[in-house]
């Protein structure tokens, strides 16, 4: 091809040039390759087109958040967890208001620790109001029931083509063979009985939700429309390959039966109201006094959602519209969207197909057929903005058209119209600087037309040794302290233990106020990441004791640090916008990360690792086989560890080895010869003193099916 080609001739081969740039394009987003920078830019539209629906002022969530925790601590001398007669005061008060109904993003899954009386205040509560809807966790994990219990009547909800639909749709995401059911008292009187696990994307953020689970034969609808089903009982439900349909609305669903939501703004968009507000109110009322919430209209004719956003509840999650979201808002969206109607849907095949390919075709017969360099960069400027309107309409019109492929498709296109311009007229060089320097960073530049398939707009998966730290009391530390003499505390902790992190190699990824988030293995890759956290971990251990009295004379009483940490794959990189971004990490790993290092306050532990750290260490330390535990959000459960310097073992190897072997007699389920293995050394060791508590517990309450798990029954 040269100079001389005739300008038909030229669109032809502009036109094969396009095809060619479809193919690559589409054959790159079906092998998945272009998955995580289309989501980077569906979060970008989600974020830029959110706005409240027809439907989001009948929502209203009440939100446990640290003010209600410090409140109840103060007010009552109460510590968390709260006895259930707490929530029944949430429940009168819906009731008394005129709510719709009250859905409870709580696992009551444990008999309350105030006794069977707390728990029959809640039962008294829920019974008068009748649409409470009741919290369930559904796993395919060990561990928990594996049939529904005779103690709780089965779910009413009927589903016409519920088995069709299944044998149509990926089943083994939808029926799941192990549940955390409530107790009977919450159980029996629940409205309804819903599903709250959540999954991520796989990058880590939250979109979308399971409509419906399968338990045992019986279904579980996800909370938000459980809550539409308790104020609308008798409703007909519906299901095919899809789509669910309730009585007269729908939900759009994929081939695992997940919704696509559609998010109305960052946390709070939804009003929300302190459950100690809420608590207050209730108790004030029934006084006759003035309650702190004066709108008595607050609640009338709204839907309830009660959740956690205390940050050592671990409720928060990542969605598009806000890095830090709470769990229940995310189920109040589904409510939301449900009862608005426009839940969002993903572009069928053929839609994308035929855009991408017109688009590509287009822009290849067009700009192969221009020699004027100013009028190329015109049209190719004007083929790669055009995916964005089109996608930001398809949005608002509720579609998913996916972006990246389109501009890939086009970039493409452009690339290969240059690459050919360069080999038959030697221009390759100046073309691309003269084209694309308007729009594209040369480093970009040079990988659209060089190497395509190493284009990276987020960012790579890794195996991380993750660390989470925490003050042990800190909120009570605050509260006696001046702004001044905290910060200064503050400061004087944090720069101690960055110190040690970084000595060992560590990223600090961030700081939330007392607590610190690091991690090992990226940017810089190091083998023995595992090691250098563990390492890491007792050494800002060991400096916190050094440092303990002067910081008691600070603060007025000694500083405890709880660590948890976690190997795994995350996600890791630049996250962001294109312009202003964070080197950061997410991912299933890094939850577990943060559960490990709450579990250390029930066995009183200060450093915990998990069985998937332990794999990736020598003999360098030694370790302490604590339990396997189940956390919250997490299908299988795991071994924790407690390290400690291998000197420090020796010394307490013949105590530890007494441990281990009560730990063998817990699992085996022996537990009045665990206990009396537990007793005599719980004096020195707060972890054998909570196995004897626990082991008290469970000769009183045997366990039907027992596994030898400990189940975190909070987030």
């Amino acid at each position: 091809m040269a100079r001389t080609l005739t300008a038909s001739k030229r669109r032809l081969y502009g036109v094969l040039f396009g095809l060619a740039g479809a193919c690559l394009a589409l054959g790159l987003q079906h092998f998945g390759v272009l998955d995580r920078w289309e989501a980077r830019t569906w979060d970008w539209r989600a974020s830029v087109l959110a706005k409240p629906g027809k439907a989001t002022d009948q929502i209203r969530l009440i939100l446990l958040d640290q003010e209600s925790l410090d409140w109840a601590k103060e007010q009552a001398g109460l510590t968390w967890p709260w006895p259930r007669e707490i929530y029944s005061a949430i429940v009168d008060f819906c009731r008394r208001s005129g709510a719709r109904a009250l859905a409870f993003d709580v696992l009551f899954s444990e008999p309350s620790s105030y006794g069977v009386q707390d728990d029959q205040a809640l039962e008294a509560a829920m019974s008068k109001f009748r649409r409470v809807v009741g919290s369930a966790f559904l796993s395919h994990s060990p561990g928990h029931q594996t049939r529904w219990p005779a103690t709780i009547p089965r779910p009413e909800f009927k589903v016409a083509g519920l088995q069709t639909w299944l044998s149509h749709t990926r089943r083994e995401e939808i029926e799941f063979p192990g549940a955390a059911l409530p107790i009977p008292e919450v159980g029996r009187r629940a409205a309804a009985i819903c599903n709250v696990h959540l999954d991520p994307d796989p990058d880590g953020l939250y979109r979308r939700t399971s409509v419906l689970s399968v338990f045992d034969g019986e279904v579980l609808p996800s909370l938000g429309i459980g809550v539409y089903l308790a104020d609308h009982p008798g409703t007909s439900m519906s299901i095919k390959p899809g789509r669910l349909a309730l009585g007269d609305l729908s939900v759009p669903t994929d081939d695992m039966g997940r919704a696509l939501l559609r998010f109305r703004g960052p946390a709070g968009t939804h009003r929300a109201y302190s459950a100690a507000a809420v608590i207050q109110s209730e108790l004030r009322l029934r006084q006759g006094e003035e309650p702190p919430i004066q709108d008595r209209k607050a609640f009338q004719g709204k839907y309830v959602f009660f959740g956690f956003t205390a940050p050592g509840l671990y409720d928060l999650r990542p969605v598009p519209v806000a890095s830090v979201y709470p769990g229940v808002e995310v189920h109040a969206t589904v409510l939301d969207n449900l009862l608005s109607g426009d839940f969002l849907r993903e572009a069928a095949p053929w839609q994308t197909f035929s855009l991408v390919a017109i688009l590509a075709v287009a822009c290849g017969a067009l700009t192969f057929g221009i020699r004027r360099t100013s009028a190329f960069v015109l049209v190719s400027v004007a083929f790669l903005c055009l995916p964005i309107p089109l996608c930001l309409a398809a949005y608002s019109k509720g579609l998913w058209l996916p972006l990246v492929v389109q501009e890939l498709a086009v970039a493409s296109s452009i690339s290969l119209t240059l690459v050919i311009n360069y080999a038959t007229e030697g221009r390759q060089k100046r073309f691309i600087k003269n084209a694309f320097q308007q729009y594209l960073s040369p480093a970009v530049i040079e990988q659209l037309i060089q190497h395509p398939e190493r284009l990276k707009l987020g960012g790579e998966r890794k195996v991380l040794s993750i660390f989470f730290s925490d003050l042990q009391g800190f909120t009570s530390i605050s509260e006696n302290l001046s702004p001044e003499a905290l910060t200064s505390l503050l400061n004087e902790y944090l720069s101690a233990m960055t110190d040690i992190i970084q000595e060992e190699g560590g990223t600090v990824d961030k700081y939330e106020g007392d607590a610190i988030i690091a991690f090992w293995n990226a940017p810089m890759e190091m083998e023995d990441h595992a090691a250098r956290a563990v390492r890491a971990a007792l050494r800002c251990q060991a400096r916190l004791k050094e440092m303990r009295s002067h910081f008691q004379e600070q603060a007025g009483k000694e500083l405890s640090m709880r660590i948890g940490i976690n190997t795994g794959p995350a996600v890791v990189g630049n996250m962001g916008s294109h312009t202003r971004f964070d080197y950061t990490m997410l991912g299933d790993a890094v939850n577990l990360a943060s559960r490990l290092e709450g579990v250390n306050k029930r066995f009183g532990t200060h450093t915990m690792i998990s069985e998937f750290t332990v794999h990736h260490l020598d003999e360098e330390f030694g370790l302490r086989r604590l339990a396997r535990v189940a956390v919250v959000g997490r299908k299988e459960p795991v071994t924790i560890y407690e390290p400690m310097l291998r000197h420090e073992y020796e010394s307490r190897k013949e105590a530890l080895s007494a441990f281990a072997a009560g730990v063998d007699l817990f699992e085996k389920g022996s537990f009045a010869k665990a206990r009396d293995t537990f007793l005599g050394l719980s004096p020195h060791d707060p972890a054998a003193a909570a196995y004897a508590e626990e082991c008290q517990r469970l000769m009183a309450s045997p366990p039907e099916d027992w596994r030898g798990v400990w189940v975190m029954g909070t987030k």
